[in-house]
C-alpha cells in the first residue's frame, strides 16, 4: 500500500539517506533533493534502496534557490528538510554557513506552507540549544542556543539562525501545529553512502592516530538510525509538536576510548593514551586548541572540561522511538568506516 507522498531534502546526506530508507521500507513515495549532476554514481546506494526503483525520484534543486522548492512540494503529504552546510571550517562563515542554511530553509519551509503541505519536519541540530555545556545543568527543548555568532561556534550559528527561521515562519503562517524540529547530538552509525560525515570523521581521528590526547570532552551521542526512526515518526504522529531533541547518551571522551580499547574494536589502531586531565590538563588541552583552525579552536574552547548533560526523552515519550545503546553505535561505526575504506587495521 502507498502511503503518501514525501520530500526529503538533501537525500543523500547522512541523516537524509537513512530517512528515505525507512521511508521507503514503510511504502512512502519519496522525493529526494541532491544537488549535482543526477547520474553521479555517489547517489546509485539510494537508487538501490528497497522501493527505490517504484517509488523514489531524485531532483537536482540548490537551497539558494526559490523556484525548483514550490514544484517539489507541490502534492506532498510532508516534508523532511535535512539539508544544510555541515563543517565546522569556512574562510567565510556567514556566507557558506549561515546565509545559504536561512535561505534554504526559507525557500523550503515558506514554499511547503504555501503549497499547504500538512505536516513539516525539520532536521536541527542540539547546536541550536546551545553552544557550551554547562557542569550541573541539563538541556531541554525549551533551552536556546544564545551565544553563537560569525566568530564563536558559526556552524551552530547557522543551525540556530535556521531553526528560529522555520519557527518564525510558522508562526507568521499561523501553522505551528504542522511543524516539528529535530535536534540531534552527535550522531554517528552506519552510512548509506561512501561520502565520510563530520561526526563519523572525529571516531576515525580517534582511531587512526590524529587526535594523540584524550581530552575532557563529552559526546551527547545518538545513532543515526533512531535519528531517521524519530522523522518518521514525527511525521507520521499528528499529535507531535514544537520540539524533540535526540540524544542517547553522553559519553566522555575517554569513556568511548575505552570502550573501543576494552572491546577489541581498535584492535590494531592507534587511539590516543595521554589523557589530559585535572587543571593542568585542561590547561593543555585549551593551549592545543588555540592552535587550530577558528572553527575546531571555538568548539573545543567553549566544551573542554565541561560536564554536558541532555534530555532526550521526549522522543520515547512521545514518539515512541527508542534508542539504540550507543555503545553498539560506536562498534557499528567502525565496521562501517572499514566498510567503505575510511579506515584500515595496521597488519
Amino acid at each position: 500500500m502507498i502511503r503518501g507522498t514525501i520530500l526529503v531534502t538533501g537525500a543523500s546526506g547522512f541523516i537524509a539517506a537513512h530517512v528515505v530508507r525507512e521511508l521507503l521500507e514503510r511504502g512512502y513515495r519519496v522525493r529526494g533533493s541532491v544537488r549535482g549532476n543526477l547520474s553521479e554514481g555517489r547517489f546509485d546506494m539510494l537508487r538501490e534502496l528497497p522501493g527505490a526503483q517504484e517509488r523514489l525520484t531524485l531532483h537536482n534543486a540548490e537551497l539558494s534557490e526559490e523556484g525548483p522548492w514550490r514544484r517539489l512540494v507541490e502534492g506532498c503529504d510532508a516534508v523532511v528538510h535535512a539539508a544544510s552546510p555541515y563543517r565546522l571550517e569556512a574562510r567565510d562563515p556567514k556566507r557558506e554557513l549561515i546565509d545559504p542554511a536561512v535561505a534554504g530553509t526559507r525557500h523550503v519551509i515558506g514554499a511547503a506552507l504555501r503549497a499547504g503541505v500538512p505536516r513539516i519536519v525539520f532536521t536541527s541540530s542540539l547546536a541550536a540549544v546551545t553552544d557550551e555545556p554547562v557542569t550541573g545543568k541539563v538541556f531541554t527543548e525549551a533551552d536556546w542556543n544564545e551565544l553563537s555568532s560569525v566568530s564563536r561556534n558559526p556552524y551552530y550559528a547557522s543551525k540556530t539562525a535556521a531553526e528560529r527561521a522555520a519557527w518564525a515562519l510558522a508562526q507568521e503562517s499561523g501553522a505551528e501545529a504542522r511543524v516539528v524540529s529535530l535536534n540531534p547530538g552527535v550522531v554517528m552509525g552506519p552510512s548509506l553512502t561512501p561520502g565520510l560525515n563530520t561526526s563519523n570523521s572525529f571516531l576515525r581521528g580517534a582511531l587512526n592516530g590524529t587526535y594523540h590526547a584524550i581530552v575532557s570532552l563529552d559526546w551527547p551521542l545518538v545513532d543515526v538510525r533512531d535519528v531517521a526512526l524519530a522523522h518518521v515518526a514525527a511525521l507520521e504522529f499528528d499529535a507531535g509538536r514544537g520540539r524533540y531533541i535526540c540524544v542517547a547518551e553522553t559519553l566522555s571522551i575517554a569513556e568511548v576510548v575505552r570502550f573501543l580499547r576494552s572491546s577489541g574494536v581498535a584492535e590494531g589502531y592507534q587511539l590516543p593514551r595521554l589523557r589530559l586531565k585535572g587543571r593542568l590538563g585542561a590547561l593543555l588541552a585549551r593551549a592545543y586548541a588555540r592552535t587550530r583552525p577558528p572553527g575546531e579552536r571555538s568548539y573545543l574552547l567553549t566544551h573542554i572540561g565541561k560536564e554536558f548533560r541532555v534530555d532526550g526523552s521526549r522522543v520515547t515519550r512521545e514518539l515512541g522511538v527508542g534508542y539504540r545503546d550507543v555503545r553498539e553505535t560506536l562498534r557499528d561505526t567502525v565496521a562501517d568506516l572499514e566498510r567503505w575504506g575510511h579506515l584500515r587495521r595496521d597488519g
